[in-house]
């Protein structure tokens, strides 16, 4: 099912229609949602889509003869298969229409030197035509290496798409009948990823679809975070653990190291991993000016499914074993759900502020010290205005809202910025009680009306 995706299809549809040479690298985590983008474009443009399976260079070159053949009508193809790649790109380079090679890696897998051949048919015949070619692959640490200067395509490919998990304006589109609410609620869970999307069923409750879709042995969402994983990893049990410790609110490396017994040296190695894979990244203040020499670095899971599932369902295993689906629901993930909720509600509003016209402006982040931590910093271009963001997941009463702006203001004063810069004061919440009435008196308030359109 092709949902959304609007700005990459438009990204392919426009490298297309320039008319000039393009060898595509996209790639992304499985669940994604590359094939079916790319299907779309394949669709649209009657392109030839051949998708890799792990077997043997014999088998593999078969199976695309045959669909090569059938794609382009060819009797003779089908009775004398490509013997070697160097055949099938040379075959290819005379049909001149887009080709797509989809899960690229277990070609590579099977034949290293595939790149180095690609790369030479490329020289001699793809960049002198309306070539279009797509290399599309799930593993990152394969796709990222033909990004590198050691790779033989290194300097060939026109375009990079990483593809990442929808954000949560773009999810929406799959949150048929649910309340503003309800959406920010599913979307905390489920996260971005198309594939995780379409399992829920949001006609029912958020707890009977953890029952149903995720605390079950049988289903396909109780262990595709383990899955995917395992795809990329050769030990990943300490990266499950190092994982569980994020997922869990140790976002420092102190307390990721207190909370492993693993020694620093090991995680840092570790993490390192985890940030190419791009399943956890590394954040600042934003008024740091030294931002890789940082000391006050946090890591944070990128995935909110993998966050939830490592939180609740992968530390929760005994339940599900002895089919107490109910008992881990009501002990362990309602009591916390709404401060689960709540820290992917920051992300939400960080991101929609980052879209609003009025503050284009700006550059955003985050800001915090021992003490202290500010939601949503934005400083402007010119540097000459900061703006504080204070996030809540509640239903404030007027009196609240301003005694949180009041209390934003006082910690602001710990910020080390510009002498003299303009400031600005935003809260934005669940919902604020007579929000219109304190906009008129200067105040700047945003709630899920504003949010969740």
């Amino acid at each position: 099912m092709f949902k959304n995706r609007i700005k990459e299809i438009e990204l392919l549809e426009k490298l297309y229609e320039e008319k000039k040479p393009k060898l595509v690298i996209l790639y992304g985590r499985r669940r994604v949602g590359k094939t079916e983008l790319l299907n779309e474009f394949a669709r649209k443009h009657k392109a030839l889509y051949l998708v890799a399976r792990q077997e043997s260079i014999k088998d593999q070159l078969e199976k695309m003869s045959e669909e090569i053949a059938e794609f382009f009508k060819d009797d003779i193809l089908k009775l004398n298969p490509f013997q070697n790649y160097d055949a099938l790109f040379s075959y290819l380079a005379k049909k001149k229409i887009p080709a797509i090679f989809d899960e690229f890696p277990y070609l590579v897998e099977s034949n290293k030197a595939l790149p180095s051949i690609l790369q030479e048919h490329w020289d001699k015949n793809f960049s002198k035509a309306h070539s279009f070619i797509v290399l599309c692959g799930s593993s990152i640490s394969i796709m990222e290496s033909l990004l590198g200067h050691k790779s033989p395509i290194y300097g060939r490919r026109t375009e990079q798409i990483l593809l990442e998990p929808l954000k949560f304006k773009d999810a929406c589109s799959f949150f048929s009948g649910l309340s503003k609410e309800q959406k920010i609620i599913f979307y905390s869970v489920l996260g971005g990823t198309p594939a995780y999307l379409l399992e829920f069923d949001y006609g029912k409750s958020l707890s009977i679809n953890l029952k149903e879709k995720v605390l079950r042995k049988n289903k396909f969402l109780y262990l595709d975070p383990l899955f995917v994983m395992q795809e990329e990893l050769n030990e990943p049990s300490t990266y499950y653990s190092i994982i569980k410790s994020i997922a869990k609110g140790n976002t420092r490396m102190g307390g990721i190291t207190n909370d492993t017994g693993l020694n620093k040296g090991k995680i840092t190695k570790y993490i390192s991993v985890l940030q190419n894979l791009h399943l956890i990244e590394r954040r600042v203040p934003i008024t740091e000016k030294k931002r890789e020499k940082s000391r006050k670095g946090i890591y944070l899971l990128k995935d909110n499914y993998f966050r939830f599932w490592f939180r609740f369902v992968f530390e929760n295993a005994e339940y599900i074993e002895q089919d107490m689906q109910d008992k881990l629901v009501a002990e362990k993930i309602r009591p916390e759900l709404n401060s689960f909720v709540g820290s992917v509600y920051e992300e939400i509003a960080l991101e929609w502020i980052k879209e609003q016209n009025q503050f284009n402006s700006y550059l955003f982040g985050r800001w915090w010290n021992k003490e202290e931590e500010i939601d949503i910093v934005g400083i402007d271009k010119e540097k000459s205005k900061i703006l504080f963001g204070e996030v809540k997941w509640k239903n404030l009463k007027k009196d609240d809202a301003i005694k949180i702006i009041n209390k934003l203001k006082e910690k602001a004063k710990q910020v080390k910025w510009r002498d003299n810069a303009e400031e600005m004061f935003v809260l934005i919440a669940k919902n604020i009680e007579a929000k219109e009435s304190l906009k008129k008196s200067g105040y700047c308030l945003f709630d899920l009306e504003d949010i969740c359109l």
